[in-house]
């Protein structure tokens, strides 16, 4: 279907799990699914100017930009990133995007987040460092996967048709109201 459809781009048709000779956190086409790699585009929160995180009017200077091949989040705090991949969901899927286990297991959560039909564009993924020590994200390896619910029917009203405010996002991209 992904292939079909061009859903993702790029695409990898198999399981990575290995880069120049280096065991990674895999990345690519699973059983049932799609485990996506973010890119060297991060940004961490920080809470140095005190500000209210407030998502109807976000505070930009909340966060320290780093582009890097690994993130550091501070304990009990959060950093945002954005998939390599980019994706064009077809009208008649649904897809949920899940943190992978391996993350999961230290401590790390990727937010579960919906990419509705019709919707295109980089994902920016959240990572929540649960634990009281510093967590490390590895930018180019899998991060998270997406799962596709297709249905037999196309629906009714689609995120396009919406025109939703985070339609064709290309790059971390902050809340908007």
């Amino acid at each position: 279907m992904a292939e079909q459809h061009d859903m993702i781009s790029p695409f990898e048709p198999g399981q990575v799990r290995e880069q120049e000779g280096q065991r990674i956190i895999s990345y690519g086409t699973s059983s049932y699914g799609y485990d996506v790699r973010c890119s060297t585009e991060f940004k961490i929160f920080t809470n140095i100017n005190s500000a209210i995180v407030d998502p109807k009017n976000f505070d930009a200077s909340s966060f320290v930009d780093i582009n890097a091949d690994v993130c550091i989040i501070p304990p009990n705090s959060f950093a945002l990133a954005r998939t390599i991949e980019s994706f064009k969901i077809p009208r008649n899927v649904l897809t949920i995007c899940l943190g992978k286990s391996t993350y999961a297991r230290c401590g790390i959560i990727v937010n579960v987040t919906p990419l509705e039909p019709e919707w295109e564009g980089q994902v920016t993924l959240e990572f929540s460092n649960t634990t009281p020590l510093p967590a490390k994200i590895y930018a180019h390896e899998g991060v998270a996967q997406m799962l596709f619910f297709e249905s037999d029917e196309v629906c009714e009203t689609s995120y396009a048709d919406r025109a939703g405010k985070y339609q064709g996002q290309q790059g971390v991209t902050l809340p908007k109201s």
